[in-house]
């Protein structure tokens, strides 16, 4: 055989091979992405308005001094439990006790002058009936038991007022609850009703003042005035409910008590006052809190999760997934945000099935594999 024969027929079965091999790279398999998805949801969606508020207890009634004098005795702890008429601070006593003497020896004055008075009366009248004695000397008797007999009474009332004064130097609770720090000390001096010595509150329940705009206290007479002609008169009130400085939610559902008399011209809100049950005594006078009223209810909304809306400026759009498991770009228009969730006016129908991206790239009509979320919206969330 010739050397180009030799050649030629060893390149055959190498140029063979060489075409029948597989490719040293094979071509991937399309990766599909897992997505969150989520149902449209729809419910009937009570809309809350929130206001800051300021607590105040049943009764803060200020402890005043009623007399003059020093302060000699502190009959309570600071910041605890008091009961109605007990003693809480004692006064120096010695200077009305005087008075109290000195009244009582009025009385005795005048009881001695009331007694000569109406001996000189026995006397006189039987004279002056036998014509022994002038009329004008019997009216005169007769003037003087009157004007003893008074000075009687006044000797007694001026004996009175000063026990009741000598009363005052013990300053009793006037009402249960909680006494705060006391603004003044033994050994200082009290003026008749002057500074405030204290403050108790009573604690059972709390009121917490608020005002609101008047456009936002017509929505909600309207709306109690629905419900009662829905549901007949003396429905049960619309609850009120507390956002704490923690972020906690108070446990006690309230109600509106009263709205003031006039609405402010200055900054055309009114103020109104709702009242909490307090029995751990967990609120106390004076805290900054957030309230909540239910001020109408939305029929029918259409609720997603936040990171379902993809927001452009003033553009909201959602990624809606199709029958064939793809992401469809649809543009929506939102109404309020609950909670986390957003509320869609127009654009999207309950039960259709919305991709959860948040901040992921997702390219429009691209394949993936849904995932259930699981979402549940409870109404309260949006308190």
């Amino acid at each position: 055989m010739k050397p180009s024969f030799r050649v030629a027929a060893w390149l055959l079965p190498v140029c063979t091979w060489l075409a029948c091999s597989p490719n040293d790279k094979a071509a991937k398999p399309t990766l599909v992405p897992e997505v969150n998805v989520v149902a449209a949801a729809s419910m009937d969606l009570p809309i809350y308005t929130e206001y800051v508020g300021q607590t105040y207890g049943e009764k803060d009634v200020e402890v005043f001094s009623r007399v003059d004098g020093w302060i000699t005795g502190m009959h309570f702890k600071e910041g605890s439990a008091v009961s109605k008429g007990q003693l809480l601070y004692s006064i120096d006593d010695l200077p009305i006790k005087t008075k109290v003497d000195a009244a009582a020896g009025r009385v005795a004055q005048a009881r001695t002058q009331l007694v000569k008075a109406e001996a000189d009366y026995s006397r006189v009248k039987p004279l002056a009936d036998m014509n022994a004695l002038s009329k004008r000397d019997l009216d005169a008797a007769v003037a003087m038991v009157s004007a003893a007999r008074a000075e009687v009474s006044i000797a007694e009332a001026q004996l009175s007022n000063s026990k009741i004064e000598l009363g005052y130097t013990r300053v009793l609770a006037p009402v249960s609850g909680i006494i705060g720090i006391s603004k003044v000390q033994a050994g200082d001096y009290v003026g008749k009703l002057g500074n405030s010595l204290n403050t108790i509150s009573s604690l059972g329940v709390v009121r917490v003042r608020f005002a609101v705009a008047e456009k936002d206290f017509l929505n909600y007479t309207r709306y109690q005035q629905k419900a009662d002609s829905m549901f007949g008169a003396g429905t049960d009130k619309l609850p009120v409910a507390l956002t704490l400085s923690d972020g906690s939610t108070y446990h006690e559902r309230g109600y509106i008590d009263l709205a003031n008399r006039e609405v402010d011209p200055a900054t055309g809100s009114i103020l109104l006052q709702a009242v909490f049950q307090n029995n751990d005594r967990l609120l106390r006078p004076g805290q900054y809190v957030k309230v909540r009223i239910q001020a109408s209810m939305l029929k029918g909304a259409i609720l997603v999760p936040q990171q379902a809306v993809n927001q452009l400026q003033s553009i909201y759009q959602v990624f809606v997934l199709n029958d064939s498991n793809k992401v469809v770009p649809r543009l929506v228009k939102t109404g309020r945000r609950v909670g986390n969730n957003w509320v869609i006016t127009e654009g999207l129908q309950a039960g259709e099935k919305v991709a959860v991206i948040g901040n992921a790239i997702v390219k429009p009509n691209s394949l993936v594999k849904p995932v259930a979320m699981d979402w549940r919206y409870q109404a309260d969330s949006a308190q």
